[in-house]
Order: structure tokens, then C-alpha cells, then sequence
């Protein structure tokens, strides 16, 4: 069977400190406020602290949404979802790391899957990494003028 991981691994920061970009990150009703998501669905709610919800992002220039499970919430350090459906990779899975840095946070969002079709990993890589790069400079400005 073929197999080849694919990995993206940006890194910015934000002025912010860790718990205010955190709120942001693992609040996914505000991804449409600061990130080319254009509207957000919960099609599953998680347990108390969101780890299992199945969330809904319809995505600028995408008909079909993406489907995404939140994994994983580490108060002011993590956030981990894995994609259901939408793009035609397999096994994504990704996490949005945050620690101090200074009066700010460094932000290392980074992911890892398997393409579908083979071929299309190098191509799969160079988008994600471009569409996390947007992402993750979006969280860090957002955060760094939120009250």
C-alpha cells in the first residue's frame, strides 16, 4: 500500500498573550470573524470543554465544506482537530501550539496527512501551507486587537 505522510508547520507570533489567542483558536463560532472560514455549523457539540465537537466551515472560493472533529483542548497551550471530510487527503490532523513568548505567543500550527491520489502530496502541502499561513497570521493579528 502506498503511504506518504505529508507534514506543514508554520509558525507565527502574536502579540497576544497565550490565553487570549487561545480563546480565539479553540472557540470555533469565531473562526468566521478571523479567518476565511465564511460560516461556521456545530454538527456535533463536544463534552464540557469542546473535545469532540464535529464542526462545519464553509470556506471562501469552496463549494463543499470541510468537516472537522476537535481532539483535543489544552487550556492556553492547545488545540487538535482531525478532518472528516472535504478535502481529498486522508489521516489530517492538526494542532495549534501556543506558548510564551515574551509579552506575546508564539504560534506553531502544524499538520500532517496522507494524500488521497497518488502524486498530489507535494501539491496538497504547498496549499495547506498557504491556507495555514493565512490562517495562523489571522488568529495572531485578531487576537493581538481583541478586548
Amino acid at each position: 500500500m502506498y503511504r506518504m505522510v505529508q507534514r506543514v508547520d508554520v509558525r507565527v507570533r502574536s502579540e497576544a498573550p497565550p490565553e487570549r489567542v487561545y480563546r480565539l483558536a479553540a472557540d470555533s463560532s469565531t473562526w468566521p470573524e478571523w479567518s476565511p472560514v465564511l460560516r461556521y455549523e456545530r454538527e456535533r457539540a463536544g463534552d464540557a470543554h469542546g473535545v469532540g465537537e464535529v464542526r462545519v466551515f464553509h470556506n471562501k472560493g469552496r463549494k463543499e465544506p470541510t468537516r472537522e472533529e476537535v481532539v483535543e483542548l489544552t487550556p492556553n497551550r492547545r488545540v487538535g482537530y482531525v478532518l472528516l471530510s472535504g478535502l481529498a487527503i486522508r489521516d489530517y490532523r492538526a494542532f495549534i501550539d501556543l506558548s510564551p513568548d515574551g509579552d506575546g505567543t508564539a504560534i506553531r500550527w502544524h499538520s500532517s496527512f496522507e494524500p488521497k491520489a497518488r502524486g498530489t502530496g507535494w501539491l496538497y502541502r504547498r496549499v495547506l501551507q498557504a491556507v495555514i499561513s493565512r490562517y495562523a497570521k489571522a488568529l495572531a493579528a485578531r487576537a493581538a486587537v481583541e478586548d
